[in-house]
């Protein structure tokens, strides 16, 4: 029976989820024998524990590793890198700061994404064990970031000043730390509070389960619930509502790949790429709708007048 906080049915029947590598280290050193099917040699094995569809490893078998998504990462960290231009050029705009930051953790998590799940690396190694808690981390923190913009546009604190970027800055800090930590135990397993899953083929962690699968979801929907208040109710306006009902749109849709037509994909594909690279694409085009809804609410230049909700 699955419990709260089991990833056995995710790393069994999602490919290329990220934290699986977490677990497949887990058992590797704590049980060895529930490692199995693709798994059984970690030479080869693709992301996930015991997947039922996986991209092999990079240079095993004629494998070229999730190469599918591996060009869609790139492509998202030169769109993202121009987000980040045209975001700096918005001097007067309210929340330029704030959602900088927020695009600047989005692109450093593309590449994160690209390792962990590329198979390049070598599954129950150090390397691809704590790059793997890494990414939790920013992940973790990047939901941080987008929930911290919505409360910046209410204004409660004057964005781009101390009391607006230190708050932001030390949430940011600490949801990376606690969550590489927490990701980090349950693949090393230094302690007994996050380590060994019990019983061992459960893949069980609810710290880890929360910050990774629920937070997000939570920082996600507070985002947007706080967004159409402001754009509803503050500035009156329905226009730039509908960017951001495009870009929920577009993050649900993704999530539903990953989840739903991944493996099928995978399937379909004889295992040479999975659904992971659609998932990207659409979470890339969520972010560039974000960008253009705020930019639909704030202005240019100091002589424009500015968005300021009261």
């Amino acid at each position: 029976m699955t419990r709260f906080g089991d990833f056995e049915t995710l790393c069994h029947r999602t490919p290329s989820y990220p934290w699986c590598n977490l677990f497949y280290r887990q058992l590797e050193h704590h049980a060895p024998l529930a490692l199995t099917g693709l798994s059984a040699d970690r030479s080869s094995a693709p992301v996930g524990v015991n997947p039922s569809c996986g991209t092999l490893r990079s240079g095993t078998h004629g494998s070229i590793g999730n190469v599918a998504n591996i060009v869609a990462c790139a492509l998202s960290i030169c769109v993202t890198g121009v987000l980040i231009w045209l975001c700096s050029r918005r001097k007067a705009a309210v929340g330029r700061i704030e959602l900088r930051l927020f695009l600047i953790a989005y692109l450093l998590t593309l590449p994160l994404q690209l390792v962990t799940t590329g198979a390049f690396l070598t599954q129950g190694t150090g390397a691809l064990a704590a790059l793997s808690a890494v990414h939790a981390g920013a992940v973790a923190a990047l939901f941080w970031a987008l929930l911290g913009n919505a409360l910046i546009a209410t204004q409660v604190v004057e964005d781009g000043t101390l009391a607006a970027l230190v708050p932001f800055g030390f949430f940011s800090a600490a949801f990376f730390a606690a969550t590489t930590y927490i990701a980090l135990d349950v693949a090393f397993s230094w302690t007994s509070v996050f380590g060994p899953s019990s019983p061992p083929a459960s893949l069980h962690s609810i710290p880890l389960f929360v910050l990774t699968s629920i937070w997000p979801l939570v920082a996600a929907l507070g985002y947007f619930l706080i967004m159409g208040y402001i754009v509803l109710f503050v500035l009156r306006e329905s226009r730039p509502m509908w960017f951001y009902v495009l870009a929920g749109i577009l993050f649900v849709l993704s999530q539903l790949d990953y989840f739903l037509l991944n493996k099928v994909i995978c399937d379909g594909a004889s295992a040479k790429i999975d659904g992971s690279f659609i998932a990207t694409i659409l979470e890339t085009a969520a972010v560039v709708t974000l960008f253009f809804a705020w930019k639909s609410i704030t202005e240019e230049s100091w002589d424009d007048d500015i968005y300021y909700p009261r």
